[in-house]
């Protein structure tokens, strides 16, 4: 798919996805559609509302924006309460969502927006933490940090440290120094998923304490974190600092990119059986290559990289289905680690190779959106 027709045809692709939704039953929402689930305060949504204020800002079409707004507004009531969010699940996920609450905030000024920023922030300020100083990735994931919840947390916890926090990043700076210093494979330069400082959960090296694969998404969503982290702090040492972090990251992921731009879902053995190029986390490396040589924090042969991996998926993945609808496939629906109770979730190959693969989730479908909006940035919206 290249050319206007395609851009064209990915615009008609976003309409239809916020047209069929409602804030109570967002089509985008797969995880929760087919488990029932009531509505409630969630990093998907967050995900993709992050991604349509993007496209509000880039395209400058306000319809974007009204549906965002709109979307919010149904979770937050007029004293900052969230529909469907318990703090005390200390969970780092339902920290995503809030991202949004600073651009809607300083678009509207509703003082809602500014109440449940402050909610969310409490909740992070009693996150039990690590012996290493991260945060617990939930309450029911006790001492362990996961690579996606660098994105779920420290994007927001960014935001609030610029706005309302004196610009204090020592904290955040410190946790994504600890997963450079614990998670990194140093042969590879990948990173993995989890890790239990406790070294006592079964999935988890009894030496290292750390999972045994490289996941692609939750690579993904420490990439984007990084690069929407480097993009919002105005401190030069810390920029600089994760700039390092982000552009060895870049750089070795890079060796894996299958030749179609896509990567494989479990990142370093391509080909296995079983193993496949999987959208999301294709979509956010690619959002982070364009990203980060629009900043000039990478060099600016990785736009090219970021839009042919780009054109990949929109190659192998955007397909019309048989009433002309486009669907954006390949992505993987969920994969996690445990709890004690789940030993199907053992941070194997075979388990992260047999979660369900779907059309049109958020997971997959935002970066993808993200990703549009970066290539328009390089096209001045010449769509």
């Amino acid at each position: 798919m290249q050319g206007n027709n395609a851009y064209a045809n990915i615009d008609r692709y976003i309409d239809r996805l916020i047209t069929e939704s409602t804030p109570d039953l967002p089509i985008w929402n797969i995880e929760s559609i087919r488990q029932g689930k009531k509505p409630h305060w969630n990093y998907i949504d967050g995900c993709m509302i992050t991604s349509l204020l993007q496209m509000s800002e880039i395209t400058g079409e306000k319809k974007y924006f009204d549906f965002a707004e709109g979307f919010i507004d149904y979770y937050v009531s007029e004293n900052g309460d969230i529909l469907g969010y318990d703090i005390e699940k200390y969970n780092l996920d339902d920290i995503n969502e809030g991202r949004v609450l600073f651009e809607l905030y300083a678009q509207t000024g509703k003082e809602k927006y500014r109440l449940a920023i402050e909610k969310q922030k409490a909740q992070l300020d009693g996150q039990p933490r690590t012996d290493t100083g991260n945060f617990w990735h939930k309450l029911i994931y006790p001492n362990q940090i996961w690579l996606d919840g660098i994105y779920m947390a420290q994007v927001f916890s960014t935001l609030y440290s610029k706005e309302y926090g004196g610009k204090n990043y020592a904290d955040m700076l410190s946790q994504i120094e600890n997963v450079n210093k614990y998670m990194q494979d140093k042969t590879t330069g990948l990173y993995y998923h989890g890790l239990d400082c406790s070294k006592s959960i079964f999935w988890a090296d009894k030496e290292t304490g750390l999972s045994r694969n490289f996941w692609l998404r939750s690579i993904g969503w420490f990439t984007v974190a990084l690069v929407d982290i480097i993009e919002i702090i105005d401190d030069e040492d810390a920029k600089g600092r994760l700039t390092r972090i982000f552009s060895d990251l870049i750089d070795s992921i890079t060796n894996f990119r299958d030749e179609s731009g896509l990567y494989w879902q479990v990142v370093d053995q391509p080909g296995r059986n079983g193993n496949y190029l999987e959208t999301s986390g294709s979509s956010m490396i690619a959002y982070a290559q364009l990203k980060g040589a629009r900043l000039g924090v990478l060099d600016s042969s990785y736009a090219s990289l970021g839009k042919a991996t780009f054109d990949g998926i929109c190659a192998k993945y955007l397909k019309v289905n048989d009433v002309g609808e486009l669907n954006l496939g390949g992505i993987c629906l969920v994969a996690g680690l445990g709890p004690e109770n789940n030993t199907r979730r053992d941070g194997s190959y075979e388990y992260y190779i047999s979660e369900p693969i779907v059309e049109n989730d958020a997971k997959g479908v935002a970066p993808f959106v993200l990703c549009y909006t970066e290539i328009l940035r390089t096209r001045g919206n010449n769509r």
